[in-house]
């Protein structure tokens, strides 16, 4: 129980997948222009990349491992294709505001590097089914803490005089690397 608890910490907070591995920067600069968008965002990426991690880690252990281990990264390629389009499905059934509010940017989670690493990870660090699931669901719990996050400053920083040289994409940038440092403390954390 106590390493689970570990790898959660890790995965959220301590090892943010956008501010400390710089992984999903695309949906993270694209779709944080408003905190119900982000959330929204996070949401379809917690699914993805749970459900994913689930999915990639049986296949590698009872397909791929070890005859087929040159495979992963198209199959788990081609898995998380398979997934992105199921959400998109479901969204734009179920909830067409959110899916017309996160525009190309949910199609684009097939190709979010985060979705990929994660899935690589938990191979890499030999992790079980389990702890593969705990350590995608963090990693996107710590994505959709960032994303809110950001969300939230950007819709602050809408009121405020900022200088010509800093508006639009470079303000957006040095206040991601602001947030980087400050997660960067709870480094000694784990």
């Amino acid at each position: 129980m106590q390493e689970l608890l570990i790898i959660a910490v890790g995965s959220a907070i301590v090892n943010n997948v956008v501010l400390s591995q710089f992984l999903g920067l695309c949906p993270f600069v694209g779709v944080s222009k408003k905190v119900e968008t982000a959330a929204g965002m996070g949401g379809a990426v917690i699914f993805v990349i749970t459900l994913s991690s689930f999915v990639t880690s049986c296949i590698y252990k009872f397909i791929l491992y070890p005859k087929f281990d040159y495979l992963q990264t198209i199959v788990f390629i081609l898995v998380i294709a398979a997934l992105v389009q199921l959400v998109e499905m479901f969204l734009k059934k179920s909830m067409p505001p959110l899916h017309k509010s996160l525009g190309v940017y949910l199609p684009l989670i097939t190709t979010n590097c985060a979705v990929l690493g994660v899935a690589l990870k938990n191979v890499q660090q030999d992790y079980g089914i389990l702890h593969g699931v705990v350590n995608g669901f963090f990693t996107a719990v710590g994505f959709t803490i960032a994303i809110i996050i950001m969300a939230g400053l950007r819709e602050k920083m809408e009121y405020n005089n900022i200088p010509k040289a800093f508006a639009g994409s470079a303000i957006v940038l040095v206040t991601a690397g602001l947030m980087a440092i400050a997660f960067f403390g709870f480094s000694g954390v784990i």
